[in-house]
This record gives structure tokens, sequence and C-alpha cells, in this order.
């Protein structure tokens, strides 16, 4: 999940614990003070009577790690994401303090915070199917007598494979979120938990000098059998039951992912071990050296304000295609057929929102063009909270003399949305006064960006881009926009090599750019269509046009009929003499 797509958070949940009435009234305030709205839970219930799928909504723990666990098994599931406020004494995964708590939830409704995506564990075993974010404990069930047997025997298979018996007290299978006591205590490694989709089998009190964690993928199927009567416990206890001998359990990486907020004012990973477990390779809260760390990837020189929308574009885009991936999967579920415009209308607003919202927070004197909302004009009085590092810039760039918009379209190719086609995109651009200067267009289901400033040339996904040196129109392969009478197609079938419908005019575009197209014919063309692409494509050397040969003219208005072809350059005079003969025919 994008942390970009908190920004449009309509309702916060809480799961509080015992005595956390303090930070529970502070929170009731920040969201009444912020219109959002709140509803809460004691830890154990369910949040079903309170939640809404159709609003956005931040999950939020008060509590200590017993709470966070709470909140994870309640939020993963609904893809909610999660911050921790740390009312507890022993916390690794909250790692908020409360006085730090409205600064932080501020961060996260801003956008401005990162979700990490943290693996979870599938258990299996009889009487018991679950999830858990730490670890599954498979222990020796204590004896009676203390003279008893204390140790079992446990048979273990990684994909079918299998890899020996273990004997010792028992064995952990973790996540890299979990067991970081268990790990070390076996001589095991620290797993850094974010975006780590490891999973360590943990001998516990093993009987063998010889016997060391394993490491494995998430997808590995792993079986374990046990001799005699063992406990299995999960995340601590949150689950628990009592096996007898041969009954499998098996464990693998969970479908579901939880979803974690960090923001600037939450303590990190080494920091939590460094107070909690006594880490003594750094001291605690130590300022990295000169030229590392966080320092050390900062620009070397000033980032423009284009440069810093550019990167905003991006994020924004990437958090947007999260829901629209999302609904595409439903279209063609037999139980939408019958409402499946609703569907798409959802997926253009969902996007369109979380992209206008992320904007107008960045670059609050700027205007945004939508195609799929009312215009909204800039602020000009109202400087921006994340202000630009250019020397005397105003904050989001704007001065006297120049007026920022952005052009947007949240779902350019509604149609092959609708039909489950995977050729739609996500197109956002900045426009100077009456010039596109910056253009991003992501393709969610490729993971393709594409994108282009001014004068900096064109990229796709950080390798650069450039148009085809074809001369020939019987070598080249067109591509069509909308094509009403069919007239573009009969007239340029036959003299090249083909002509494709992609029925998305931003990655007609972009393709032109990268050399996938020799040249593109978009019959009428709106901003929000050709805003982003028409900078991706001339940042890669095309040649943008109406159908006489003049230069394309952008405008922001709908003027009647606004045509645009497109080429790698060298095929232009031949592509404009076909189409003028194709004009005099109709």
């Amino acid at each position: 999940m994008q942390g970009r797509r908190l920004a449009t958070t309509d309702e916060v949940i809480a799961i509080v614990s015992p005595d956390s009435d303090g930070a529970l009234a502070q929170l009731e305030a920040w969201c009444t003070d912020r219109g959002l709205g709140l509803s809460t839970v004691d830890v154990g219930e369910d949040i079903e009577d309170v939640y809404d799928e159709n609003r956005a909504t931040l999950g939020v723990t008060l509590g200590g790690d017993g709470t966070y666990l709470e909140g994870i098994k309640t939020f993963a599931p609904r893809n909610v994401a999660l911050l921790g406020i740390d009312l507890g004494t022993l916390s690794f995964l909250a790692r908020v303090d409360p006085d730090d708590m409205e600064a932080a939830l501020d961060e996260a409704i801003q956008g401005r915070a990162i979700v990490d995506s943290r693996q979870q564990l599938a258990i299996d075993a009889p009487g018991i199917e679950t999830t858990g974010i730490n670890d599954v404990m498979i222990e020796h069930v204590p004896p009676e007598s203390p003279i008893g047997r204390k140790v079992t025997t446990l048979d273990v298979t990684i994909e079918d494979e299998y890899v020996g018996e273990f004997e010792g007290t028992g064995l952990a299978v973790s996540t890299p979120t979990g067991s970081t006591g268990v790990s070390l205590s076996a001589n095991g490694p620290l797993h850094y938990p974010t975006n780590n989709y490891a999973l360590q089998l943990i001998p516990l009190q093993t009987h063998s000098l010889s016997v060391r964690p394993i490491v494995c993928a998430p997808g590995c199927d792993i079986c374990v059998r046990p001799s005699g009567p063992t406990n299995l416990t999960v995340d601590g206890g949150r689950v628990h039951t009592v096996l007898d001998a041969g009954e499998d359990v098996r464990v693998t990486g969970a479908e579901t992912r939880a979803h974690i907020v960090r923001t600037s004012y939450g303590y990190g990973f080494f920091t939590a071990i460094t107070k909690k477990l006594g880490w003594s390779i750094r001291a605690d809260d130590a300022d990295p050296p000169p030229g590392t760390g966080v320092s050390a990837r900062r620009p070397a020189r000033p980032v423009s304000m284009v440069e810093r929308a550019r990167t905003i574009a991006i994020e924004a885009a990437h958090s947007a295609a999260e829901p629209l991936q999302e609904l595409h999967g439903r279209v063609e579920d037999v139980t939408y057929k019958s409402d499946k415009s609703d569907l798409v209308t959802e997926a253009d607003h969902q996007a369109d929102r979380i992209i206008t919202t992320v904007i107008a927070n960045e670059f609050p004197t700027h205007a945004i063009v939508s195609e799929e909302s009312d215009r909204r004009p800039g602020r000009p009085d109202e400087p921006s909270a994340s202000a630009s590092t250019d020397e005397g810039d105003a904050a989001d760039g704007a001065s006297q003399n120049e007026r920022y918009t952005w052009v947007i379209d949240p779902l350019d190719g509604t149609g092959n949305f609708a039909h489950g086609n995977p050729n739609y995109a996500v197109s956002i651009a900045l426009v100077r006064n009456s010039t596109p200067v910056m253009g991003v267009v992501h393709v969610p289901e490729t993971g393709e960006t594409f994108s282009a400033i001014e004068g900096d040339g064109a990229f796709s996904n950080g390798t650069p881009l450039g148009t085809t040196d074809r001369t020939r129109l019987d070598e080249s392969m067109l591509l069509s926009g909308y094509d009403p009478d069919g007239s573009f197609l009969t007239n340029f079938y036959q003299k090249t090599r083909g002509v494709r419908r992609l029925g998305c005019a931003a990655l007609n575009l972009c393709y032109l750019a990268s050399g996938s197209a020799d040249a593109i014919w978009e019959y009428d063309t709106y901003p929000w269509d050709v805003a982003a692409g028409i900078v991706i494509a001339s940042e890669a050397g095309a040649k943008l046009t109406d159908a006489t040969g003049d230069p394309y003219s952008f405008t922001l208005e709908r003027n009647g009929r606004t045509p645009l072809l497109g080429s790698n350059g060298p095929l232009h005079e031949s592509l404009i003499e076909h189409l003028t003969l194709t004009n005099s025919d109709e």
C-alpha cells in the first residue's frame, strides 16, 4: 500500500486497551478538529459493526504490542493500514509515543507517511486455521513430574523435502517481524522486518550444536510432525491448542500482508532493539556519521519545483493504481455484472480523489483540472506545508508571472477497464501557463511508469526512452485512437505493417515514445487524455502535429475537434500526405 493513499482518510477506527483514556480523549479531539469520523472498540472486540469498506479507513491501536497484534489481526484482512501508539512498557511494534501521536497522525493523513508491508504466517493444524504476524511456537508439553521428559522430537519437511529430526524443547516458525529474541538465542540472524517476506525456522534449546535456524521463501510449505503431545501457540498465545503425536502442522506465508504506517515520529527497528534488548553496536538514538544514512541520500543539488512535482505525481499515480487494480479484478465477477458501470464509476472516483487530494495538499496554489471532478482553482495566498528546495521559489513554485495547472485523467481507458482489459492507465500532467512541462503515465497492470520533464528527457521506470528511426511506412507499426468511420485504418493498414488500437490515448503516446510504435493518430483529443503523454513523447524525440502538419496546439479549453498526429519524425511527411488524401475522401 502506498502512503499517499492515506490522504483520503475519512474514518479512524481505534482499538483501545484498558487505561488508555487519556490517549483516547486526545485522539477524539484530533479527529473532531479535522472532521474525521472516529469509532472505537475494546481489545478483542469485532469491528464489523463500525467498519465500512466504502470509507477510506485508518486503523489505530492505543496500547502495547498485545493491542497492536489485535490490530493486525483485525485490519490486515481488510487491507487497512495500521498506526500503533505505544502505551506499553516493552513494545517492539507500536513505536509512536503518545506525545507524538497528533503529529504522526497529521503526517499520515497528509499522505506523507510510508506504509510498510509485513509478511504474515498462515497456520493450518487440527482445530486451527489462522494467521499470525510474529510466530508459531511448537513446544513440548511440560511434564507433570519435575523429573519427566522435557524434550520433544519434531520431523520437519519443507516443500516435501525432508529436512530432518529436531530434538529439543520445540521449534518456532517466524516471520521477520517476530521472535527477534528467540532467533538471537539460537545464534540466528536479525531480520530487518520492513518489506522482508522470508520465513525462518528456529530450533528451541536443541540438543545438537550443528542445528541452526533455516531461512526459506514465504511460499514454502513447511510441515512439522510431533512425536508426542505438543503445545502450539500463535503470536504469544493469541491462538493456542495441544497437538497429539502425528498431527501435522502446516505453515506457509499468508497471502494477506499487514500494512504498517511508518512516520518520522516513530522510532525505528534498530532503535527498538537498542532500547529493549540492549543492542550494543550503537548508542540509543545515535545519529549516523556524516556521509551515511539519510544525509547521504539527500540530493547533491537543489530539487526544482517541477522535479518535486514529478516525484509527487509518481507517488500519487502509484497510490491511485491500488484501488484501480483491486476493482479491476472484480469487473468480470458474475456478482457485479449487473452494476458494472457503478463499479467503474467507483474506480474513477477513488483514483481521482487520491490524486487530487495529494496534489492539493502539496501544491495548494496550483489549479487542478480532472476528467472526473470539478476544476479546482489554486489558492495563491496559501503556501504549501512542504516547501521546495529552490532558493527564492514560492513554496510550490508558483510566481506572479506563472500559473500552474495539474491535468489529470485518473482512468484513461475506461472501456478497457470495464471489460477486464489491462490497457488502462493513470495520467497526470503539470501545465505551466498553457504548456505541459511534466508528465507521468502509470500502467497499473504492468507496473510501467513513464515520466518526463520538459528539457530533461523521457523515462520508463528510470530507463531513458527514444523513438524509432524508421523512414518507410511499409516497415512501420501505427497506433490509432478513435477512428469514427474507419478511414484511418482503411488508408494505412495496407501501407504499413499494421494499425493497432489500444483504446488508451496516454498509452499510445508512451508507446510512441518507447519505440513500440512508429506513429500514432488521434481523431480527437481531450486535454486530460494527452497532457502527460505529449510531454513524454516530445522528450523522447517524437514529432507532434495536427492533421495538416501544424504544431499540435495544447489547450485546457475544448474548442471543437482537436486531432493529433505523432510520429518518430522521419515518417511524418508521408503520414501527412496520406492523411490529406484520407481527409479529402471524407
